[in-house]
């Protein structure tokens, strides 16, 4: 089943390979104050995932190194320039290989059609 997610311009459009979030975090870091381009970002975290191959082109990404020293892959919408999700380098499989069992996808909260009130009650914020 999963969540419904999409871009601003809904040319990307992919589903969470679970209903719920693993964790919803509500982050006030200046990170994601400039991404969000709001007072907070909103991630939901999801076990690792991947776009199905026809998305391939309609997306780009950029590495950034965070605070700790990772690569965290950012995936974002060519055509909007929309936030999809980002998820660790070290964590990303080798082509034909299964993700490490701690490997997840953060998807940006904008993105999820169906995130509700209920899933918002339990979101942490950092």
């Amino acid at each position: 089943m999963g969540l419904k997610a999409r871009c601003q311009c809904a040319k990307v459009q992919f589903t969470t390979p679970t209903d719920k979030p693993l964790k919803l975090w509500i982050c006030h870091c200046t990170e994601c104050q400039h991404q969000s381009s709001s007072a907070f970002g909103i991630t939901a975290t999801f076990p690792y995932f991947d776009l199905p191959a026809s998305m391939s082109g309609l997306v780009s990404s950029y590495t950034r190194v965070t605070s700790k020293g990772r690569d965290m892959e950012c995936v974002f919408c060519k055509g909007c320039g929309s936030r999809l999700f980002h998820r660790f380098r070290d964590f990303v499989p080798a082509p034909g290989e299964q993700p490490h069992v701690s490997a997840i996808t953060s998807v940006k909260g904008g993105c999820l059609e169906d995130l509700d009130r209920e899933m918002m009650k339990n979101a942490i914020h950092i």
